[in-house]
């Protein structure tokens, strides 16, 4: 039986974490999801993921919440990411870090390994072990486990992210790649069965800089003075993809997905 899976687009502030609570379960049923993964480094005041917002969106529905670079910009998370399986920080972090990189998921009869690294082109200020040397090794061993394997591939650049998906073309069954809050349209299945996007979106507002209100961003590019960015309730969306493994663990469908208050916006199909 083939499994789907639910990829939604970083959740930023207050705004995407309730149209998550007062939406998912809904969106979950109408498209038959088996395991929701998001990325939710934003959800707190669109810095960082706090304690009582990693609950929330837990409570909301999520499966398995994924890192980046503003993973432990909220103190209670450094705590707290050691007590629950369920938020993920990138898997190249230095071994001495809180938390862990892949979690596995009963789902049904089967398993899904889901793993979560992050790129290096722009994060110098984090010392990260090379996402392209330590991901063959953790995929070899969750083969041992599972031929169900999903990577989030949190990452500044086009080019990092596609590196990597056409790296593990055929290894795993599919890259998603996350950070730059907006759906790409490139949304397809690789030659040997691997699902790929460049990037999954955001769940927030999309009359915004990326989920922030536009003239404070406006602003701070005029003046070079930084100001404290306000979250935006204007145009809330839920962005993402879905995408279908069959028995094997390979990638039979990709799709985007766009909700506005679940009123269907954009859908665009690979097969």
């Amino acid at each position: 039986m083939n499994m789907k899976i639910l990829f939604l687009g970083e959740i930023v502030g207050k705004p995407g974490s309730t149209i998550i609570k007062d939406h998912l379960r809904t969106l979950k049923a109408e498209k038959n999801i088996d395991v929701i993964i998001a990325n939710g480094e934003g959800a707190t005041n669109g810095f960082g993921l706090g304690k009582a917002h990693a609950i929330r969106l837990l409570k909301s529905g999520v499966d398995i919440i994924t890192g980046g670079e503003k993973i432990f910009f909220k103190i209670d998370m450094v705590d707290f990411i050691e007590k629950t399986g369920h938020v993920l920080r990138p898997a190249n972090y230095p071994a001495e870090v809180p938390g862990r990189g892949i979690k596995y998921l009963d789902v049904g009869k089967e398993k899904l390994a889901v793993i979560n690294i992050l790129g290096t082109s722009e994060f110098s200020r984090i010392h990260l072990t090379n996402p392209f040397q330590i991901i063959e090794r953790m995929i070899a061993k969750a083969k041992e486990i599972t031929p169900n394997i999903v990577v989030q591939f949190h990452a500044a650049t086009t080019a990092e992210k596609a590196t990597l998906g056409y790296m593990l073309n055929g290894k795993v069954g599919a890259v998603i790649g996350t950070h730059s809050k907006a759906l790409t349209s490139d949304a397809r299945i690789l030659e040997k069965g691997t699902a790929f996007i460049t990037d999954n979106g955001m769940c927030g507002s999309l009359l915004s800089v990326g989920g922030f209100n536009s003239d404070n961003e406006i602003d701070q590019f005029i003046t070079a003075v930084p100001r404290r960015s306000k979250e935006c309730w204007d145009g809330l969306e839920i962005q993402g993809v879905i995408v279908e493994l069959d028995d094997k663990g390979k990638a039979v469908n990709i799709e985007t997905m766009r909700k506005k208050f679940l009123e269907e916006v954009s859908n665009v199909s690979n097969s």
